[in-house]
């Protein structure tokens, strides 16, 4: 077994199609490709790095965008310890829809979970709708980071995940030193919203099967 110093989990939300599957094959298996399985429900993906001298086990969700899985998706919010927002640079619906999505993190993921506004899809330079200066100052606004990615041409793909995992990390080193307290030395303690003010992140199971489709 794999041994490790602590667990991170992180969620990619967005609407459908903006890219979030291929976003998570590059930074986790380093691939892409043009037609892949859209995501139904929840799936995620594993990479282990070596981050602030410690050994970070990431699992990376992934959940669909359409709206009919969003109460699938909802209960994942949880314990999730980043969440990057993803739009496509080629759709200005999906960036009008962080709003909707910056709601859904507001209700139901804890206030300490680091988030990132990434930009996907910024290969297609000539169907750009959304331009570079509108995404920094809805992070600014925010006080969020922000970066364009390219899944497709592996383009700050790895710094988008890095920076949130690298801020986790900091974090938890900050606030519960070499280890957390807790029995289990691989998990980190976080601040739920709910009733129980305090819970552990969970180690859990994707849920979902996948259907085709060609989106980025």
């Amino acid at each position: 077994m794999e041994e490790y110093d602590l667990l991170v989990k992180l969620l990619v939300i967005g609407d459908s199609g903006v890219g979030k599957s291929s976003l998570l094959l590059r930074y986790a298996e380093g691939t892409f490709s043009e037609h892949h399985l859209a995501t139904i429900g929840v799936d995620f993906k594993l990479r282990t790095d070596t981050v602030l001298n410690k050994r970070v086990k990431i699992q990376v969700w992934d959940t669909a965008g359409q709206e009919r899985f969003k109460s699938i998706a909802i209960g994942y919010y949880r314990g999730a310890h980043g969440i990057a927002i993803v739009y496509d640079v080629t759709n200005e619906q999906s960036f009008n829809n962080v709003k909707n999505w910056l709601e859904q993190i507001t209700d139901h993921a804890s206030e300490h979970a680091q988030l990132i506004l990434v930009g996907n899809k910024c290969d297609l330079d000539r169907e750009r709708c959304v331009d570079r200066a509108r995404g920094e100052e809805l992070a600014n606004s925010l006080k969020i980071p922000f970066v364009e990615t390219s899944a497709k041409n592996s383009v700050n793909v790895e710094a988008a995940f890095s920076k949130v995992v690298t801020k986790v990390v900091e974090d938890n080193i900050e606030h519960h030193g070499a280890s957390d307290g807790s029995s289990d030395p691989t998990t980190i303690v976080m601040d739920i919203k709910g009733p129980n003010a305090k819970k552990t992140a969970n180690v859990e199971k994707g849920i979902g099967s996948s259907q085709q489709s060609c989106c980025k």
